[in-house]
């Protein structure tokens, strides 16, 4: 098995129950959900030792990305190979119908509140679909202290010191760790994240779960201790045009953890690193690339992990596709 060549790579989607999720994610991806459950999270790539993405084609189907780093690390990172021993970025897709709590994440400096083996977390989004109602939360108003704002937690009043703004698809955030953050209000977006679980809930907007009949948990303390309360008002980032033919190619995050490209357009481009691995993420349309004779075709919703061995790759689309390349810097 270990001799097996890599090739691109699709994984299956893991659907995860939230009290805020909705159902909209069957019309972005071809695996159906689960029950008639709220589903507010897929996990698109991820390799978690209780969550471990499959892989849904080739000849190593069935087999977890986990895997792949343990017994092909050189030919699935390159030059990384030596700098991961598990694949470092947590990829999902969120259907927030209702309001996710009131969160932060630690930075990997904080490390007395990072439990053994895991990271800090910076993340970001990017809005596929969003309404009138869509709200995100990201970062803390001028004049928000520790004290007023754990006044504001017993008062209820938490919404008042947070920053906020009503997304359009297509915007895209960075929520570096240490930011107080929330979205939701019928909001769909695309995340990209350190391999990290770690979240500390502040506030949950009196929210009950269905399935206990109690409220979640909050880690009040935890978060007080991993809040920047510097971070201002985030607004969507403004991407940087890379090029413009044979397509559009917009740099959209560029951070110590991932770069993101989106790259639109129908003719034929190119994707792919040599010696390093890339991640393709498809929005919008369907399209193909061709490795060692075989043709994998994208679809909508489909991510496809490229192998450092898979190299530079020739994008065919079908029609006009919305494509999100990632990088591991």
């Amino acid at each position: 098995m270990d001799q097996i060549p890599l090739y691109p790579m699709r994984f299956e989607p893991i659907y995860q129950y939230r009290i805020w999720g909705g159902r909209r994610l069957a019309d972005l991806l071809t695996a159906p959900l689960p029950d008639n459950d709220p589903i507010g999270e897929a996990w698109i790539l991820s390799d978690r030792d209780d969550h471990a993405s499959l892989i849904a084609n080739g000849q190593l189907k069935g087999q977890t990305i986990s895997q792949l780093m343990e017994h092909w690390p050189v030919q699935l990172m390159g030059k990384l190979s030596r700098r991961f021993s598990r694949f470092p970025l947590l990829l999902k897709f969120l259907d927030a119908r209702e309001l996710l709590s009131v969160q932060v994440h630690p930075s990997d400096q904080k490390t007395d509140y990072i439990p053994v083996g895991e990271h800090g977390k910076t993340e970001a989004w990017v809005v596929l679909e969003a309404g009138h109602e869509s709200r995100i939360y990201a970062g803390l108003k001028p004049g928000t202290t520790a004290d007023n704002l754990r006044q504001a937690i017993t008062d209820g009043a938490v919404a008042d010191h947070l920053a906020y703004f009503t997304p359009k698809p297509g915007n895209s955030v960075f929520l570096p760790a240490g930011t107080v953050h929330a979205l939701g209000g019928d909001i769909v977006v695309f995340e990209v994240q350190q391999n990290s679980d770690v979240t500390f809930r502040l506030y949950d907007w009196n929210h009950v779960d269905a399935k206990t009949g109690k409220p979640r948990a909050l880690q009040i303390d935890q978060a007080f201790a991993c809040i920047d309360f510097a971070q201002g008002a985030i607004e969507p980032i403004v991407p940087v045009m890379e090029a413009t033919m044979p397509v559009e190619r917009e740099r959209i995050f560029q951070c110590e953890h991932f770069h993101l490209w989106r790259l639109r357009g129908q003719s034929p481009f190119i994707v792919g690193e040599i010696d390093v691995p890339r991640i393709l993420v498809c929005l919008e349309g369907k399209g193909e690339i061709e490795h060692d004779d075989v043709v994998y075709a994208i679809r909508k919703g489909d991510v496809f992990l490229l192998p450092a061995v898979v190299g530079v790759r020739t994008f065919w689309p079908c029609s006009a596709v919305n494509l999100l390349e990632i990088a591991i810097p």
